[in-house]
């Protein structure tokens, strides 16, 4: 065992080959056993290393959006008006199209959720958090600078996010009649009729 353990791949490995397998086979087929053989470990050691598959699905989402995270302060910090990098926020936030693997994930480590313990919901608030705050963040310099009407940052990122998760779910999950171009679309309509100053 102790050898076994000697030679298990790098944590960040077994995630990566988790994303992988979600992205070209889809979540119902990441089980620990099929993750196990991508990596060459056993699914005993997988367990013995992540302790549950939730905290696999968990720690994979928390990779992902640690990538994400990286894009999104890129994007957000780049010498730009800030209408261009909300819509580039807006970009990022939205799924590729049905099948998305992040949302995928995000989905299922939601869903469940409603089983987690406290440690594990505020690894999800977490996630959630970080969205929220460069999204306040960047809302409050529009105002500042006269590119956004006088919105409270707090409650319109809140409400924005709404409008996002909803329509990301619908793409997500390939609801026929939403496509990706159809909710940047709408998203972009309602953006300038809120929040634009030249809207």
């Amino acid at each position: 065992m102790a050898g076994a353990r000697r030679h298990a791949p790098p944590r960040e490995d077994v995630l990566v080959a988790a994303m992988e397998m979600i992205a070209e086979r889809g979540l119902e087929q990441l089980t620990m056993a099929a993750l196990g053989r991508e990596v060459g470990m056993s699914s005993g050691h997988l367990l013995y290393y992540f302790g549950s598959k939730d905290e696999l699905l968990l720690r994979t989402l928390e990779w992902s959006e640690g990538r994400l995270g990286a894009e999104r302060g890129r994007l957000l910090t780049r010498p730009a008006p800030a209408g261009e990098r909300l819509a580039a926020y807006v970009d990022l936030y939205v799924p590729d199209g049905h099948r998305d693997p992040h949302w995928t994930l995000w989905l299922e480590v939601w869903n469940r959720s409603q089983n987690a313990d406290a440690d594990a919901r505020d690894r999800q608030a977490a996630i959630e958090g970080a969205w929220h705050r460069d999204l306040v963040a960047l809302l409050a310099e529009g105002v500042s600078r006269g590119e956004f009407r006088p919105v409270d940052p707090d409650r319109f990122a809140a409400r924005l996010r709404a409008l996002l998760d909803g329509f990301s779910i619908h793409v997500a999950i390939g609801l026929r009649g939403t496509d990706r171009e159809q909710v940047l679309g709408h998203v972009t309509e309602f953006l300038a009729e809120s929040l634009l100053v030249d809207g």
